[in-house]
């Protein structure tokens, strides 16, 4: 069993999921099989480039004795 995060794409009047070739490719599937899907909505994260899915920044306010 492979789990995999994808994005929910618009067709139409409808919306689907795109499976990754090396996923169809791994499960061996074919047009016509019939697949079971477990839907967890993933959190939205706001950010860009290498920052990614990074946690926001927050100052630190501790004092760092004698290192600093």
């Amino acid at each position: 069993m492979a789990v995999i995060e994808v994005k929910i794409k618009k067709w139409g009047n409808s919306i689907g999921l795109i499976i990754p070739k090396d996923i169809i490719k791994i499960e061996d599937l074919n047009v016509g099989d019939t697949v079971k899907v477990d839907i967890e909505k993933g959190k939205r994260i706001d950010s860009f480039g290498i920052l990614k899915g990074m946690p926001r920044y927050e100052r630190e306010d501790e004092g760092h004795g004698e290192f600093w």
